[in-house]
């Protein structure tokens, strides 16, 4: 089993001047330690879940730019690109050039987009649900083609691309995550289109139940679900349990996390992406080195 990271809160203390070195810690000790991947939420105000819009938020890219700067392994991505946010086109010349520059290193992670406060803030426009899903297997497709060097004309509903050229070519076949797990249309797309699924921590029942949809959807385009990499989206912080973090959010042990996660490679979960609320303690990181070492241990079931 893998663990990955995703960075969504940069309001530490001294920003905006702090942001630059504290998140230049956090990619390198994250590199160091062993963690998968690196995560951007790909958001231009702060979340609702997580604070008002007026705190610090980077750009979803730029960031993974300067991260891929400052490590060597680690994967690199969005935790999910607006679909409603760039041209397909564009999106994919700006992951090519992040796995260039990183040497290989990118994944695409998109979504339908949500977050209608920001949209109507900068101008963007936010179309209805149902467009924004057939944007999204639009772009899905375009993406896929430019990945693999395809420069065949695009005629689609919402995009057109007279020659979809993207030179330099990716380093590696960049990994698709859809992000989400809505039944009807986020897994659907999902079973067609790409390499990887992400649904949010509902502890092991709520979490195989997606799977099990999942499953449903591969069998009517003739997929093999196990081609799908499996992954949750999670949240923690690390230490010694019973205490709790300046943020309220209880520490849990490297123990707890085993057996928490390890639940989740039970019903077949390959990696867990988690929030880590102490990302800037240097302490919590020989801790999360352990808890990487023990779920790599983990085989996840059915693989």
């Amino acid at each position: 089993m893998r663990l990955g990271t995703q960075v969504s809160f940069f309001s530490w203390p001294g920003a905006p001047g702090s942001i630059a070195p504290t998140f230049a810690r956090i990619a390198q000790r994250s590199d160091e330690v062993g963690l998968a991947s690196l995560w951007v939420m790909d958001h231009f105000f702060q979340i609702s879940m997580i604070g008002p819009p007026e705190l610090d938020m980077l750009e979803g890219y730029s960031a993974l730019a300067y991260a891929a700067g400052l490590t060597e392994r680690i994967e690199l991505g969005t935790m999910v690109t607006g679909v409603t946010y760039r041209h397909p086109g564009v999106l994919a010349k700006t992951v090519t050039t992040l796995d260039v520059l990183s040497g290989g290193r990118a994944v695409l992670g998109i979504g339908a987009a949500w977050n209608e406060e920001e949209h109507a803030g900068l101008g963007i426009p936010y179309p209805p649900v149902s467009e924004r899903f057939e944007r999204l297997e639009e772009t899905l497709r375009i993406c896929r083609q430019m990945f693999d060097g395809n420069e065949a004309p695009v005629e689609g509903r919402h995009y057109r691309l007279a020659r979809p050229l993207n030179q330099p070519a990716p380093l590696h076949r960049i990994p698709i995550l859809v992000g989400g797990g809505g039944e009807k249309k986020t897994l659907r797309l999902v079973a067609q289109y790409a390499d990887a699924c992400n649904i949010f921590d509902m502890g092991p029942d709520g979490v195989r139940a997606k799977y099990d949809v999942l499953a449903e959807h591969c069998a009517a385009v003739g997929r093999d679900p196990a081609t799908i990499e499996r992954t949750v989206l999670s949240t923690f912080a690390i230490g010694a349990a019973g205490g709790r973090h300046e943020s309220g959010m209880p520490y849990s042990s490297v123990d707890q996390l085993v057996d928490r996660y390890g639940a989740l490679a039970a019903i077949g979960t390959d990696t867990v992406i988690a929030g880590i609320g102490n990302n800037t303690e240097d302490a919590a990181y020989d801790l999360v080195a352990e808890l990487v070492r023990q779920l790599a241990e983990i085989t996840p079931a059915g693989r």
